[in-house]
C-alpha cells in the first residue's frame, strides 16, 4: 500500500447537551485547569498529584481512548459562563473488569450537581446509542463524595478491584437499560 491509498484517521466524539452542561472534546485551553486540579491533593482520588508533562499524557489518553475503544471522556462546559468543570464519560483501558462511568470535578464545580447531570447523559448515551447494557463506577475505597453519587445514580457497591497503581478501589454496579431513566 501507498501513503496516497491510506485513508486518514477520523476521531468522532460527539457532542451530548445537558440542561446546563455541554459534554464535549477536550479543548487545549482545558489543559491549565487539569494541571491545577492534579497539583491539589483533591487529585489523590484519581492517581495523583501528577507533573504537568504527566497530566499532559493522561488527557492526550483520554482523547486516544475514543480512537482505541469507541468511547472516552468528554470535557464538561458550563453553558450560562463556558467555564471548564472537568470531565465525564465513558472508560474501558486493557485490563479494567468492565466498562465504566467516570467523573472527575475541579473544585469550583462540586457540589452543585454537575457530575449527576453528566454522569446521567454518558450512561444514557452508552445504553442508548452503543447498546451498553451495564455498566461500573470503580471508586476508592474512601472516596466518599463519590460513593454518594454512585448511589444517586442507582448504583450498588459489587466487589472490590485491585487497581495496578491506585490499589484497592470498590466496583459499584449501575443499574441497566431501562432502569436509567429513573434515576
Amino acid at each position: 500500500m501507498t501513503m496516497a491509498e491510506l485513508a486518514p484517521t477520523t476521531i468522532v466524539i460527539p457532542t451530548l447537551e445537558t440542561e446546563r452542561m455541554f459534554l464535549r472534546a477536550f479543548r487545549e485551553e482545558d489543559f491549565e485547569e487539569e494541571v491545577a486540579f492534579f497539583e491539589s491533593d483533591r487529585s489523590r482520588m484519581v492517581g495523583g498529584p501528577l507533573p504537568r508533562p504527566q497530566v499532559w499524557r493522561t488527557m492526550a489518553a483520554m482523547v486516544g481512548h475514543w480512537h482505541l475503544r469507541g468511547f472516552g471522556f468528554w470535557a464538561l462546559e458550563e453553558k450560562a459562563t463556558g467555564r471548564y468543570l472537568g470531565r465525564t464519560g465513558l472508560w474501558q483501558p486493557d485490563g479494567w473488569p468492565d466498562r465504566e462511568i467516570g467523573w472527575t470535578l475541579m473544585g469550583h464545580a462540586e457540589g452543585k450537581g454537575f457530575a449527576r447531570e453528566a454522569a446521567l447523559a454518558a450512561r444514557s448515551h452508552a445504553y442508548r446509542m452503543l447498546g451498553w447494557t451495564t455498566a461500573i463506577s470503580l471508586i476508592m475505597a474512601g472516596n466518599l463524595r463519590s460513593e454518594a453519587l454512585a448511589l444517586r445514580l442507582g448504583a450498588q457497591r459489587e466487589s472490590e478491584f485491585l487497581h495496578p497503581t491506585l490499589g484497592a478501589m470498590n466496583i459499584w454496579r449501575h443499574p441497566g437499560p431501562g432502569a436509567e431513566a429513573l434515576q
